[in-house]
């Protein structure tokens, strides 16, 4: 089991990694035009903000670990985007865009999966 907490942490690391980095690189006006109408609704602020939530919770489910530098927070990052995956399938629940909640909904429990192990049978201690 502690493998497969591995291979999906790295795997939710890779994907909020790139969609963080996406978020902080790019201008709203621009991400907005390529399909994430969602930015509409936020000040350029915010979406940095979400954006650097994204990086730095998926750097948080595999760095702290791998460098053996406190490796409780990877549950803890863990955690924090269960609650950013809440927020994100609430917000496009209300624009009904389905597939994005579904999206949202599987990366939830993907998150709350290494939360569970690292916090409970599979910690690092």
């Amino acid at each position: 089991m502690n493998v497969v907490l591995w291979i999906i942490a790295s795997l939710l690391a890779a994907a909020f990694v790139g969609a963080g980095l996406l978020k902080l690189i790019q201008p709203k006006e621009k991400l907005s035009a390529s399909g994430l109408g969602w930015v509409d609704a936020y000040s350029p602020g915010m979406v940095k903000a979400i954006g650097a939530l994204d990086f730095l919770g998926g750097i948080g489910l595999v760095l702290p670990a791998f460098l053996d530098i406190a490796p409780v927070l990877v549950p803890v990052a863990a955690l924090g985007l269960v609650i950013v995956m809440i927020g994100a399938a609430v917000v496009h629940g209300r624009r009904k865009e389905w597939p994005m909640v579904v999206a949202n909904i599987v990366l939830l429990a993907l998150a709350a999966v290494v939360a569970w192990g690292r916090f409970g049978p599979y910690s690092f201690s």
